[in-house]
């Protein structure tokens, strides 16, 4: 239910993008994500720092990309986030030696430190490679097709790496209570 809630806002900004164009797609984007950050507020009394940080970047170059009126401000985001993402993922684990993924995880999950650190890496390199072909979709694709990624490809990659991840997890527990 929540990642329903919060995919909802990128479904108000394709449709308003298409229908008028993207300070209109933006305005939509930026009010349907604070209605689902209410709600998500509401009905769990709790908003993950992911979830907090995702919108409040909405807010910030939503309002931004609709001051300059400059729709890159907006695409500036999600090579942000990934980068972000990426970065947290990486200091966490060898600065701070926490494994976010096992910290996120692993109440219900339990692997080796081993197995976590590989699954955390890959994650690094999905959000770095996002970010990059993100950089490079906002600067030599056209807008039709930037929107067409950031809206269908990259939400698709990200379910796709989920699913893998989740195969490489079950996979592993097994092993692990096997071995016992």
């Amino acid at each position: 239910m929540k990642q329903l809630l919060n995919f909802i806002p990128l479904v108000f900004f394709f449709v308003f993008l298409t229908m008028y164009d993207v300070f209109v797609g933006v305005q939509a984007l930026m009010i349907a994500a604070t209605v689902c950050f209410l709600l998500i507020l509401i009905l769990y009394r709790k908003v993950d720092k992911v979830e907090l940080i995702s919108y409040l970047m909405i807010m910030v170059f939503g309002g931004f990309t609709l001051y300059m009126r400059d729709p890159n401000i907006i695409k500036w985001k999600v090579t942000i986030i990934n980068f972000l993402f990426a970065m947290a993922l990486l200091v966490s684990q060898f600065i701070f030696k926490k494994n976010l993924l096992q910290k996120m995880l692993g109440k219900e999950i339990q692997l080796d430190i081993n197995i976590w650190n590989k699954l955390n890496l890959l994650w690094v390199f999905f959000f770095i490679l996002c970010g990059t072909f993100s950089l490079g979709a906002t600067y030599y694709t056209t807008d039709n097709f930037f929107w067409i990624f950031k809206v269908f490809i990259l939400p698709g990659a990200s379910l796709l790496l989920s699913l893998i991840s989740g195969i490489y997890i079950y996979k592993n527990m097994n092993k692990d209570t096997d071995n016992k």
